[in-house]
């Protein structure tokens, strides 16, 4: 049976970057000032009333509180304390006995041990299929974030998660991955090539099999939350319709309809959990595997704010109608970044990304977290290298489970 590793998060090509000066920001609204633009269109319906009824007795998340906040203050010094110790790269293969060989991802290192997959997810940050920056605690807060919403979701599926003995480790079941990316969308939004923007502000009205109305314009609700699937390869991802799927022997009609319910009931649980906290779940994408027994489960990561695009609910429908990019807590802010200061597709050469914009970055991702968990961020101790903490505690884990 084929494993799990090859093809989870396949390797992107990395790119070197020159030192490029750091501009110093007055404000978070300095990395992209949207331009208003007039709309002849009918208000959307999406409606907020149930994510403000439960916070009416305090304030919704705010790009005021993502500026201005104690709680911003304190993970802020942290992050400008631990910049240089970032987890860019590890080599659990050459510390942990048992671990047979890496696999490097986009953002993940993923291990063979034999009986299990050990999954590090680093602080790697990717975006136009390639690597753009290392941003403080990422890969801790990606990790626990997944390992959240696994656990909140294993009502609608199974998923791969065996245990997660480190804050950026998770240990998961060997599976024969589906060569699909599952990507569900609720919205026109997005500024890469594959994005749902893009591709209709380019006239195409018919998309993985998707028909599009005329007149939808940027970050608009679509009538309907809507699955557009996309074949993994190894440099970019290849958008495809159902139909193609099958026909291509990608999956079996019967695994891709099991698969298509799962992820738009994921999909549509995340968004009523994420409006419960005040936030908008735009858009995602999941990866499925068949174990061993033949069951379909859950891999990769989910509703992270890297597989994701999150925004401030309460604000959301008032900026939409001023043709003002929606307040976002994911990596979008960064992609438009790059968009605006090089050609992130065919320069060989990028920018380095600010440092200001990186530790807000991680901040943001902070924030998400704690928003959508209710729990407080665990900033690590910088007393022990994370790579000889996680390599203790990986190691420590595998002897448990042999």
């Amino acid at each position: 049976m084929a494993q799990y590793a090859p093809t989870l998060n396949p390797p992107k090509t990395l790119i070197p970057k020159l030192p490029n000066p750091n501009p110093s920001f007055s404000s978070i609204s300095t990395f992209r000032t949207p331009k208003p633009k007039s709309k002849n269109f009918s208000t959307i319906s999406m409606s907020v009333t149930a994510g403000q009824n439960q916070q009416q007795h305090q304030k919704p998340p705010s790009l005021d509180v993502l500026i201005n906040s104690a709680r911003k203050e304190e993970v802020i010094g942290a992050i400008k304390n631990s910049s240089s110790h970032c987890l860019s790269e590890t080599n659990l293969h050459l510390t942990v006995p048992g671990l047979k060989s890496k696999t490097r991802g986009k953002v993940r290192d993923v291990y063979d041990s034999g009986d299990y997959l050990v999954m590090v997810t680093t602080d790697r940050q990717s975006a136009f299929d390639r690597i753009l920056a290392s941003i403080p605690f990422k890969g801790q807060v990606l990790n626990e974030t997944s390992l959240w919403w696994f656990d909140k979701t294993r009502h609608i599926t199974s998923n791969a998660v065996v245990s997660a003995p480190d804050e950026n480790v998770t240990i998961a079941k060997k599976c024969s991955v589906f060569p699909v990316e599952f990507v569900v969308r609720g919205f026109v939004t997005g500024s890469t090539d594959t994005s749902l923007w893009t591709v209709y502000n380019n006239g195409v009205r018919n998309y993985c099999g998707n028909a599009l109305p005329d007149g939808l314009a940027k970050s608009q609700k679509l009538p309907a939350n809507i699955l557009t699937p996309t074949t993994k390869a190894a440099d970019h991802d290849v958008p495809v319709t159902p139909d193609e799927i099958v026909e291509r022997g990608l999956m079996t009609q019967a695994e891709y309809d099991e698969v298509s319910r799962k992820a738009l009931s994921l999909f549509e649980y995340g968004q009523r959990v994420a409006l419960e906290h005040g936030l908008i779940l735009v858009d995602t994408k999941y990866e499925f595997g068949k174990g061993q027994d033949g069951s379909i489960l859950l891999i990769d990561e989910v509703h992270t704010p890297d597989s994701s695009r999150y925004w401030i609910a309460h604000t959301y429908e008032e900026r939409f109608k001023n043709g003002l990019e929606p307040e976002n807590v994911d990596k979008e802010f960064l992609r438009l970044w790059f968009k605006d200061h090089c050609n992130p597709y065919e320069d060989e050469v990028l920018p380095d990304a600010p440092e200001e914009l990186v530790r807000e970055l991680s901040w943001r991702y902070i924030f998400l977290y704690e928003t959508i968990t209710k729990s407080e961020f665990k900033l690590p101790s910088t007393e022990e290298p994370i790579h000889d903490r996680i390599s203790r505690n990986v190691a420590r884990a595998l002897s448990s489970l042999t």
